[in-house]
């Protein structure tokens, strides 16, 4: 070692809000040898510039630890005698990875990814988790299936999803949500409400926060099953029973191109091919060649996901569409649902840049590649308003919300709303009860009771 042996380890975890908090509580909170001085944050904003409080960083860190920006760590590594870098965010290219390993090199320090023996945590019930390849790959309609099998099985469900802590830490350490009022209560951002709002719709329960051995207690008493609901393409926090990941033939060769998906792909039990109605038969044919080779032992569900439209029609109409954000800007895609149903109702898709409001415009700054559509960014009220601003401002007669979440509920709309929803659908054989066979079977053995569909 090149560092004193009478000193604690100094170490940097590179994050988003989400996988480094995570790794940061399960793997070094209690860890006397070692001190995390910062957290380095990317992807997110308004997260740099704030602090990992003391009431969630343990009796070690009694002042905290600060979260500064991810470009300063060239400098925070020579200035704090940083002994190792630990990266700890997802849905980057395996290139970018090992950029941030030669920053972390060349200013004297370790780099380091944890996996999951370091990470995982066992539950007392049965554990499906569904992952992705890359975001905007599917895997929010996949979970919504998955817990649709488990409740036609009879099974209790709880969902647990990927942390998205993007407000008061504090407040969010563990996070319970049953009805819209929950939701209403809790000032969630955008990106928050799109992952919880359609789970709560359906009659499931979902937890999410920041500390995951506290939030695991809560749903091992509450459910017969937990469903892991991932973020971006990251790996699951909780060891899975039937691990379930989406990858998408769109983006065919994006499988074994970024992190940590391909590790997803090379883990998983299942894999689902998505969007096989909208793909070419060579898009096709290139992944499922890449699954053979990555993990042939994963059974492989065919899927699509049919959308569905409701509000006035669309056809020769001038049309704004908003889409997911994540799944346009660090996603990487040029369009998803609402532009697909737009086309095929022959509307006249807009251009929303020309009135782009205040963050809107950095967005399509910072991401140049989006295009002729609307992200829906909102992890601020200014990026809200600014999002409702560049919507009304606009000439659109229609606005096409095709987000998880309803934003007539968030923001006043001036155009009437058309929203584009869809759903995951099977075709063929193995389905997801398939899949779900091994944790069906255990329920069965312990003679689980059977739970009403709500």
């Amino acid at each position: 070692m090149t560092h004193s042996e009478d000193r604690r380890r100094r170490v940097v975890i590179m994050g988003a809000a989400g996988r480094d908090f995570h790794n940061f509580n399960v793997a070094f909170r209690d860890d006397p040898a070692v001190e995390v001085v910062t957290f380095t944050a990317t992807q997110i904003p308004y997260i740099s510039g704030r602090l990992y409080p003391a009431s969630l960083a343990g009796p070690l860190y009694p002042k905290g630890i600060p979260i500064a920006g991810e470009e300063g760590l060239a400098d925070l590594l020579r200035r704090e005698r940083i002994d190792e870098v630990v990266f700890a965010y997802s849905d980057v290219p395996h290139e970018l990875v090992m950029h941030r390993a030669s920053v972390a090199l060349a200013g004297g320090a370790d780099f380091a990814i944890l996996g999951p023996r370091a990470t995982m945590l066992d539950a007392l019930v049965p554990v499906v988790a569904v992952c992705a390849s890359r975001t905007g790959a599917g895997k929010s309609q996949t979970t919504r299936r998955v817990v649709r099998a488990l409740r036609e099985a009879g099974r209790a469900v709880v969902v647990v999803r990927h942390p998205m802590p993007y407000g008061d830490l504090e407040a969010q350490r563990c996070q319970r949500f049953a009805t819209f009022e929950d939701l209403d209560a809790a000032g969630l951002t955008v990106e928050e409400r799109e992952e919880y709002e359609p789970h709560v719709r359906a009659g499931t329960v979902v937890y999410a926060g920041v500390d995951y051995v506290e939030i695991l207690g809560k749903a091992d008493a509450e459910a017969d099953v937990i469903v892991w609901d991932g973020g971006n393409n990251d790996l699951p926090f909780y060891r899975p029973d039937v691990h379930i990941v989406v990858v998408d033939p769109l983006r065919a060769g994006h499988e074994r191109a970024y992190h940590p998906g391909e590790a997803n792909v090379r883990m998983a039990d299942a894999i689902v091919i998505n969007k096989v109605d909208s793909a070419s038969p060579e898009q096709l044919a290139e992944i499922e060649a890449s699954i053979a080779e990555l993990n042939p032992r994963a059974q492989v569900v065919r899927a699509r996901s049919p959308i569905t439209v409701e509000g006035p029609a669309m056809a020769g109409r001038r049309v704004l569409v908003v889409e997911d954000g994540p799944t346009l800007t660090h996603g990487g895609m040029s369009f998803g649902a609402g532009v697909i149903a737009a086309r095929r109702a022959g509307a006249q898709i807009i251009d929303p840049r020309p009135w782009a409001a205040g963050t809107v415009a950095d967005t399509y700054r910072r991401y140049p590649e989006i295009g002729p559509l609307l992200p829906a960014t909102g992890y601020s009220p200014e990026q809200l308003r600014d999002l409702a601003d560049t919507i009304n401002r606009s000439p659109a007669e229609l606005v096409v919300v095709a987000t998880p979440v309803d934003l007539r509920r968030l923001v006043s709309l001036r155009p009437a709303a058309v929203r584009v929803t869809y759903e995951l659908e099977e075709v063929g054989a193995p389905t997801i009860p398939d899949v779900l066979a091994p944790v069906l079977a255990r329920g069965e053995a312990a003679g689980a009771p059977a739970a009403g569909p709500g």
